[in-house]
């Protein structure tokens, strides 16, 4: 029988609004005296869900609320949520970086994280240096640390930079240093936050497959946060759901992900609220060729994204981005407009003729920048929609493990 790696136990944590500071003398008064009086916390009855896209009335947000789970040794659990939904924090919480409002963890082994880059790294060491720190943090000995000290260093690729100090290293450079140190030094734990996406896609995969390795090979413990589903979906055999700081759903990580998808997946239809953006997308609608609001459709059947844009700082450059991506959040398809732009208001149809995606759902992601210069929006996964399938022509496509797309391959027997 697997023994227990974490056990949570109503975990809360409440954060204070406004500027540090700000009247906590009288706050922690009146904490001060509640507790002397053997009563509960007073502030602890106050505070609102942690939703960033409305105004509360409290000075307090509970950026979790009651979080009870159990993870066995050996799991690899992906924390998977919207922005704000309390992923990070969570993660703070069993680091110890920073201590839960109310509850506790219980722990069975020592846990190594990465957060943010360079999390645990002196600055004005070396890597080499912060490599030995950091393994006398979780309590290695100095020969423990020098057996696994070419394997980290190998591991990260920075070998020519090891005795410089990390001030000097790129973001990059301070992730795979940082990723090699956590996941090779001896923890029984290793937590991973979404700073993988600092790195460049090789090393993303190398990094995946590390954390493989570590949870399936040495039965080590991985919490891993990523937004990118398809990687979590590999990497993780357990999941949890979190929405404004609450645990909405905890299972094997198929039925996590489904449930996420089911629940918070945006509609076929997106409409701007008072942006304050310079250029910026208004309005989205999924159309038939009727001029119909539709969320399914056939494969081979044409559909119809409708856009409405304000472009009010027409550049030079200028471009609209249109990615079609998985239920992962895999890019599947991208394309870019140019020459579609003018000043001003822009209604804008990208008509496609699918006769290559496989029945499935889909989600849009749309941006509008200026090429390797600047930003303005990027809508991500805003809209989704589901093709379905065309008995009379794509029956047998209907198996979803051949593929993402419909081939197009003729085979030529020239014998």
């Amino acid at each position: 029988m697997k023994q227990l790696a974490i056990k949570a136990e109503n975990i809360s944590k409440q954060y204070r609004l406004g500027e540090v500071g700000t009247g906590t003398l009288t706050h922690d008064l009146n904490r001060f005296w509640s507790k002397v009086r053997g009563k509960e916390d007073p502030y602890l009855k106050i505070g609102e869900a942690n939703d960033r896209s409305s105004k509360g009335d409290s000075d307090y947000v509970w950026s979790l609320r009651d979080i009870n789970f159990e993870i066995e040794q050996g799991d690899a659990v992906g924390i998977i949520g919207r922005n704000g939904a309390g992923k990070s924090t969570l993660l703070k919480l069993l680091s110890k970086v920073t201590k839960p409002t109310t509850g506790n963890f219980k722990v069975n082994g020592r846990i190594a994280s990465l957060l943010e880059v360079g999390t645990g790294f002196n600055p004005e060491m070396t890597g080499r240096e912060n490599i030995y720190l950091n393994g006398a943090i979780l309590g290695m000995r100095r020969a423990e640390i020098t057996k696994k000290f070419d394997e980290i260093v190998a591991f990260s690729g920075v070998e020519r930079y090891i005795d410089t100090p990390v001030k000097r290293y790129s973001s990059g450079m301070y992730v795979r240093l940082a990723f090699a140190v956590a996941a090779h030094l001896e923890s029984e734990i290793l937590i991973v936050d979404e700073v993988l996406a600092v790195g460049d896609a090789e090393f993303q995969k190398k990094c995946l497959g590390k954390m493989g390795d570590v949870s399936k090979g040495e039965g080590r413990t991985v919490l891993f946060v990523s937004h990118n589903l398809g990687s979590v979906k590999t990497l993780c055999n357990n999941g949890i759901l979190l929405n404004s700081g609450k645990q909405v759903f905890s299972g094997d990580i198929d039925s996590t992900i489904n449930f996420y998808n089911n629940t918070f997946v945006p509609g076929s239809s997106y409409e701007a609220k008072n942006s304050e953006l310079i250029n910026y997308i208004c309005k989205i609608d999924i159309l038939n060729t009727d001029g119909n609001i539709k969320n399914s459709f056939e494969v081979g059947e044409v559909i119809n994204f409708s856009l409405e844009l304000f472009i009010s700082n027409l550049e030079k450059n200028l471009r609209l981005n249109f990615s079609i991506c998985d239920v992962y959040g895999n890019v599947i398809m991208l394309k870019s407009f140019y020459e579609s732009l003018k000043k001003g208001k822009n209604l804008i149809s990208v008509i496609f003729d699918n006769k290559v995606l496989i029945p499935n759902t889909y989600y849009l992601s749309i941006s509008i920048d200026v090429a390797n210069e600047k930003l303005y929006e990027y809508l991500s996964q805003i809209i989704n929609f589901e093709i379905i399938e065309n008995k009379d022509l794509y029956n047998r496509y209907k198996d979803k493990s051949q593929g993402i797309i419909i081939p197009t391959f003729k085979l030529l027997n020239h014998d």
